[in-house]
């Protein structure tokens, strides 16, 4: 198995020198502060913890899996003992608002850490990162309905590590299409209900590691109108809770069996009956989905966590081999003269995949913890105008971060198979758990054409453009302020070409839409991932830049020429992919919807 160490300097990189976390952190209401001593800290503390407790089980959680009999679900071993010491050390409680127990710091500083635990351990990541979204979802439906009870019941566990948590959404016949859910809730005289439905893919709804587990379920009223209007949101307890959090029956809610899946062998992915289980209603009647969304769009930016940790463990992995692995000589000569063969780091073919997964790893990690900044001003902004335009561009950009960084993602850890070559394919050297497990980053929270259309549709489309306008707008007067720079400016006039093009592309693909709705689908994944090239680019320039200002200051050459570097390859051999993504895009839908079902 590859050996993993924490990327704290790339990750202090993106936080210190790029973005600034202890000026931006200034700025916040309400949520605690934090300066860089305290961020470098926890950072440090986190690596610790996954280089030590988490990646160990890795390899091993893979190989044993999950098992399941008559309804109980054992995980692997040491898992219980690693969410023991992770509650111990009160992760759980980092962002929770004080008055449960929590410390309530900034969501980008677990953003930030949650790279590290993806990396190391990606299954068991979702055993502890699902309450986190369970409480903002519910927290979402108590403002909504200004009745904060179930908070008090239930949030106090989730912060003290006796309460896990699941999302229940969709079920055996509708997929992603939660309009078609059937899940049923009848109303009682004491004002809770029964639920009673089926729920497939449901992440740790049933294990041996916590007290209890807290299911956050849709479902359906009497007389609840059709569709996604028609859906509420329940909390449904595997043992039911009193109003002062205490544990008592067990509730008639239980897992029928667990998936057999492609990877995150350690993670169960469970079949849930609810057969008249008791639960209480979250927030407003017909108003669940709405609430969910906050959960999930938060759990969006997680799956590109996800894919982003992997990608990082693939590089690390393949780098060290390629420097190691003695194979044939370079082509411009001996380089290694006293060994029989060069280490493979000097082939052209090697350093193009090697590059590949710096370049897009490093990229996707300041476009994913920007992500994060634009999350803690939607929350915490100091103006309702801060929060409401942080919420606009954390709208654009999360589909981009679920969609794009996965998909990248997927590239990456794929070369890193392909750097070790055969040994790349056998389970000893890890490389192929990394691939197995990043595969599911593009199908979590909505597959990579959902968040397409997301993107074309809602974030661009419904808006009239709006935030893509006001994002391009950052862009171009970035690159015009630094047009003239002798580093960085022409990559900047390169990226302006590209602004302008994806702007136009938008204005061309909504025309076209107008006239034949397939048009928006037909470009919307292409045009997901031009958008994910162009923004990326964009943070490649900030990157430079910080690498300059942090090397005049001082720092370590090689760490800042390496920062020069795969900008360089960015621009040069990744970027250009958007000249045939552009052509794709305008090539309409016709290819794609005239042939018939026959015709296939």
């Amino acid at each position: 198995m590859a050996s993993y160490r924490a990327p704290l300097d790339d990750i202090r990189f993106v936080v210190n020198d790029m973005l600034n976390f202890t000026d931006h952190y200034a700025t916040l209401k309400e949520v605690e502060q934090v300066d860089r001593e305290t961020f470098d800290l926890l950072l440090e503390q986190g690596g610790k913890f996954c280089e030590e407790v988490l990646h160990p089980l890795y390899r091993s959680g893979d190989e044993a899996g999950c098992e399941f009999d008559g309804g109980e679900v054992r995980l692997p071993a040491g898992y219980r003992e690693a969410r023991a010491r992770f509650v111990e050390a009160g992760w759980p409680a980092l962002t929770a608002r004080k008055k449960w127990g929590g410390q309530h710091l900034p969501r980008s500083l677990a953003i930030a850490i949650n790279e590290m635990m993806c990396a190391t351990n990606p299954p068991w990541v979702m055993l502890t990162g699902l309450p986190n979204g369970v409480m903002m979802a519910m927290e979402a439906g108590g403002k909504a309905s200004g009745d904060d009870a179930l908070e008090h019941r239930y949030f106090p566990g989730f912060v003290d590590g006796r309460f896990s948590a699941t999302m229940c959404l969709t079920e055996p016949h509708c997929g992603t299409d939660l309009g078609l859910l059937r899940t049923r809730a009848e109303p009682q005289e004491d004002g809770s209900y029964r639920l009673s439905g089926t729920k497939i893919f449901i992440s740790y709804g049933e294990h041996d590691c916590a007290e209890n587990i807290i299911h956050l379920v849709l479902a359906r009223l009497p007389g609840a109108p059709s569709g996604t209007s028609g859906i509420s949101m329940f909390v449904v307890p595997k043992f039911l809770v009193d109003e002062e959090g205490r544990g008592g029956a067990r509730n008639a809610v239980s897992c029928g069996a667990i998936e057999h899946k492609m990877g995150y062998a350690a993670s169960p992915t469970c079949v849930m009956n609810f057969e008249g289980a008791v639960g209480h209603i979250v927030g407003r009647p017909n108003e669940g989905l709405r609430y969910m969304f906050v959960m999930m769009n938060d759990a969006r930016i997680g799956s590109g966590m996800a894919g982003l940790g992997l990608a990082n463990a693939s590089f690390q992995g393949a780098l060290a081999y390629a420097k190691e692995r003695l194979q044939s000589r370079a082509l411009s000569g001996a380089q290694n003269p006293d060994g029989p063969a060069d280490p493979i780091l000097v082939h052209p073919g090697v350093r193009q995949l090697l590059l590949t997964q710096k370049a897009l790893t490093e990229g996707c990690r300041a476009l994913v913890l920007d992500t994060a900044r634009w999350c803690d001003v939607a929350d915490y902004g100091a103006t309702q105008e801060a929060r409401a335009f942080a919420q606009q561009r954390l709208g654009l950009l999360t589909p981009i971060v679920k969609g794009f960084v996965t998909e990248v993602s997927n590239e990456v850890v794929s070369h890193g198979v392909q750097v070790l070559g055969g040994h790349g394919y056998i389970r000893e050297s890890g490389m192929e758990q990394l691939m197995r497990d990043c595969r599911v980053t593009t199908i979590y929270e909505g597959t990579t054409q959902v968040q397409a259309m997301d993107l074309i549709g809602r974030k661009v489309m419904l808006d009239k453009g709006a935030a893509l306008t006001s994002l391009v707008a950052d862009i171009l007067a970035f690159c015009d302020a630094h047009v003239a720079h002798p580093r960085v400016g022409a990559h900047a006039a390169s990226l302006r070409n590209k602004a302008q093009e994806w702007h136009q592309l938008a204005a061309e693909t909504g025309v076209a839409a107008l006239n034949a709705p397939d048009e928006a689908g037909a470009a919307s994944v292409d045009f997901l991932m031009y958008s994910g090239y162009v923004v990326v680019g964009f943070y490649w320039l900030k990157l430079m830049l910080a690498a300059e200002e942090k090397l005049a200051a001082g720092g370590d050459p090689g760490f800042c020429h390496g920062k020069f570097k795969a900008a360089d390859f960015y621009f040069r051999r990744l970027l250009p992919r958007t000249l045939s993504l552009a052509v794709t895009l305008r090539a309409g839908a016709g290819s794609l919807m005239e042939m018939n079902e026959e015709e296939f």
